[in-house]
């Protein structure tokens, strides 16, 4: 593969390495940016995810730079936020955090925005903002009781993971499902094609196939 095939994912979550992965693409490096993800007062939770993930790939890009190893490469990053309205929901961290976003969310609708930002080799920044509606059931204190006790919510916008037990609760999605677990892929991929990068490439050779 050429030098201008190279893959940076600013990044270390697993969930957004496997959706990479089902569409065929393997970062060539993980690049963690680790910035400040609080809201800015009054920010809309579309501005803030596209705050977010611009910033982690500028991160990202610096952090390259210093070692010498952004020649060639795209940086892709990407920050996912979930809101009832405008009131952004946290990543939970602690139960209590958890336990609230969920009953916020019972029986009701929400949204997830992903932002994405991608650094081209010629250094070009683009982006885009991808949305998606979700309705969860209305939980009975077993359900939201015993999935606290699963974990699975934890560092979790909004406190819950589509991919796992949460996939129960939804009764409606309307959008990119992938969206909702970290990386919205249609979007992803449309992205790095418009901009050069051969996505197909590990296709040919059966990369990716499960």
């Amino acid at each position: 593969m050429s030098a201008l095939q190279k893959l940076v994912l600013a990044s270390g979550s697993p969930r957004r390495v496997e959706l990479l992965q089902q569409a065929g693409l393997e970062p060539d490096r993980l690049v963690p940016a680790n910035i400040d993800e609080t809201p800015i007062k009054g920010e809309h939770p579309r501005s803030l995810a596209k705050r977010l993930s611009r910033g982690k790939a500028e991160k990202a890009l610096d952090r390259l730079k210093s070692d010498g190893g952004t020649e060639g490469g795209f940086i892709l990053a990407a920050d996912t936020v979930v809101a009832v309205g405008r009131r952004i929901l946290p990543k939970a961290e602690m139960v209590d955090e958890a336990s609230n976003c969920l009953q916020l969310l019972s029986g009701r609708s929400h949204r997830v925005y992903t932002g994405l930002c991608l650094v081209t080799p010629s250094g070009k920044v683009r982006q885009r903002l991808v949305e998606t509606r979700v309705r969860f059931k209305r939980l009975s204190r077993e359900e939201l009781e015993s999935y606290l006790a699963s974990g699975e919510w934890r560092d979790k916008a909004g406190g819950y993971a589509i991919q796992g037990l949460a996939g129960t609760f939804v009764v409606k999605l309307v959008g990119s499902y992938t969206n909702v677990v970290g990386l919205p892929l249609f979007e992803t991929v449309n992205l790095l094609v418009a901009e050069g990068y051969k996505v197909h490439f590990n296709w040919l050779s059966g990369v990716g196939a499960r």
